[in-house]
């Protein structure tokens, strides 16, 4: 980066005058920046990280450790000093030799520090590296606290870590090389984009920030993404239900009835032909039937769980069981529907009914005894703050979910995206997952706090029973087969969580599948990529190490031999049934107009 020589990139009389001219238009973007803060929605403040408590508790056995055991926290502290000293010697000479070589050492990789400046550049290097430095000391010193509770530890390193990840260099303009190129090559254009793109996040959330990750534009439901033929032949104010094409002579008799998650939209299992679960299960010949959840507003306050099976689970079961003309079905659930077809499936056993003949679970819990990374969302204050919130608006906002979820992978799905948009101005990419992610739903409020007190916090299905619609609802209730298939890598709903609450069920006939990837990609897994492959033994007695350890790993997708193991269950081959009846007629086509609501902040 010279400054004499126009020829090397130097910024020019002319360039000078179209940098100035841009950096006036940003502060005029600063005022409307500001008219955006100051007219911005609340949320309650505890949702915004710990209260004072935990970091008081962690200064407080800090101290302690110091008094029990000094040598080791002085050698710790020491270490640090020690470290950041030499490093500033080492740039001092740097400096002092006048020349811009790469240091001996540059420190270590980080995808974050790609630009090779921060390695060539003293300047860079030094601030990369001291950053680096210190990042590693909070971690030490969060591990060097012993007198702390295994669960406020956890969430403290939790927000230490975000609280580190935040003050990354690569987050300031004055300090990522990136950024500063791009904005002198562009004589400040980026900047003035990239607080458009800031302000229009804004605006459009009432003021809270959530980084846009894809471009909205690129894509429209029933065009270009959520493309399966089919047709929406039944409609209450809970869901819809769609009732997909055949693309076969003949079909299996027992039909397919899938819930996919409501704090997402059905249409992950539909983005394009080439990686739609939806058309590969309609290809492999079944009556398929899919629930399209309401994105419900402050009306649907009162709605709990019970108002989700009975006008949801058992509505759609027997909207199916009426157009096919069938006894049984087949139910898949996708993450928090998957918990609860387990309580719809102790609900029905409690009854003597057997609609369900068979259940699949996609990434779902039933024992949440083992909180893994939400542990620091779902302790008394971030609860009590989630419960306050819902009280004063009705509904769990859709951006209060995202941004928890976000923050699980922050410099993926936060730093790096606005680092993008925010700082070199860039537009969104066009890509239909992260289009997906961003087109979240509401919760309503007496749903949210059932799930959250008495699935996650107190763990009422596998421990003691869930009380619901004047039953004791039980996983050890489940007697159907069962086909379980969790994510190696999922950080949402961990597998061996899964795993254990499969072998809690009453079942005679389980099976499980662990796939490579997460709670997304290891769903979303085509045939057709070749990508991904997944684990299988059938002894479920096992401790899950053991499972895991001893298990077949077998290349490619999971689909074909899931899609055996319901072949096995969807009976005899019949004509293929065109969507709806006399008692059901078409009132859309898919993907229906529920899904095309969207979450307003």
């Amino acid at each position: 980066m010279t400054t004499n020589d126009t020829t090397d990139g130097a910024v020019s009389g002319e360039n000078l005058d179209k940098l100035s001219t841009n950096l006036r238009k940003v502060d005029e973007l600063t005022k409307r920046l500001t008219q955006v803060l100051t007219h911005r929605s609340t949320h309650n403040a505890a949702l915004d990280g710990p209260n004072q408590e935990l970091f008081t508790k962690a200064a407080t056995a800090y101290w302690t450790e110091t008094l029990r055991d000094p040598a080791k926290v002085l050698e710790h502290q020491l270490q640090f000093w020690s470290r950041s000293v030499t490093h500033f010697v080492e740039a001092q000479k740097t400096l002092a030799s006048g020349k811009l070589a790469a240091p001996a050492n540059p420190g270590p990789k980080d995808r974050r520090f790609a630009n090779a400046l921060w390695d060539t550049h003293p300047y860079f290097n030094y601030v990369k590296q001291q950053y680096l430095i210190n990042a590693d000391a909070i971690s030490q010193a969060i591990d060097d606290v012993t007198d702390m509770d295994s669960q406020e530890k956890q969430r403290l390193a939790f927000f230490s870590r975000q609280i580190v990840d935040m003050m990354s260099p690569t987050n300031f303009l004055a300090t990522n090389p990136d950024a500063l190129e791009k904005a002198v090559a562009t004589e400040g254009q980026s900047l003035v984009q990239g607080l458009e793109n800031l302000i229009s996040d804004l605006e459009a959330n009432n003021g809270e920030l959530i980084v846009k990750l894809a471009d909205e534009s690129a894509f429209e439901l029933g065009g270009n993404i959520a493309t399966t033929p089919g047709k929406v032949i039944y409609r209450n104010r809970m869901m819809e239900l769609i009732q997909y094409t055949p693309t076969t002579e003949t079909v299996h008799r027992t039909p397919v009835v899938l819930f996919p998650p409501w704090i997402n939209k059905f249409y992950i299992l539909d983005l394009k032909q080439q990686n739609s679960l939806v058309k590969w299960i309609v290809d492999q010949g079944y009556t398929l039937f899919v629930v399209s959840w309401v994105n419900p507003d402050a009306a649907y306050a009162g709605v709990g769980m019970e108002d989700y099976i009975e006008d949801g689970y058992l509505a759609a079961i027997r909207e199916a069981k009426a157009i096919t003309g069938e006894k049984q079905v087949n139910a898949i659930g996708y993450c928090i529907a998957g918990t609860t077809l387990t309580l719809t499936l102790s609900l029905l056993k409690q009854r003597g009914d057997k609609s369900i003949k068979s259940a699949t679970f996609f990434t779902a819990l039933t024992d949440f005894s083992d909180q893994g990374e939400f542990a620091p969302f779902l302790t008394d204050d971030f609860i009590d703050g989630i419960e306050a919130e819902c009280a004063d608006k009705g509904i769990l906002p859709s951006v209060i979910m995202a941004r928890t979820f976000t923050f699980l992978r922050s410099n993926d799905l936060v730093y790096t995206p606005a680092i993008k948009s925010y700082m070199m101005g860039e537009t969104p990419p066009a890509f239909d997952l992260l289009y997906w992610n961003g087109d979240g739903a509401n919760l309503p409020a007496k749903m949210a706090m059932q799930y959250l007190r008495g699935l996650c916090q107190r763990n009422e299905l596998a421990d003691g029973g869930f009380d619901l619609m004047g039953h004791t609802l039980r996983i050890s209730d489940v007697s159907v087969p069962v086909c379980a298939i969790a994510c190696e890598t999922d950080h949402i709903a961990p597998w061996k969580d899964s795993y254990r609450g499969v072998q809690q069920m009453g079942s005679k006939d389980k099976t499980f599948i662990m796939t490579q990837s997460g709670h997304i990609a290891g769903i979303v897994n085509p045939p057709s990529r070749n990508k991904y492959g997944h684990y299988t033994h059938e002894d479920l007695n096992l401790e899950y190490e053991d499972w895991a350890a001893e298990a077949t790993f077998t290349e490619g997708s999971w689909w074909p031999r899931w899609g055996e193991w319901l072949k096995k269950r969807g009976g005899k081959q019949i004509p293929a049934r065109e969507p709806g009846d006399s008692s059901h007629p078409v009132l859309c086509d898919a993907p229906g107009t529920y899904v095309a609501v969207k979450a307003k902040p």
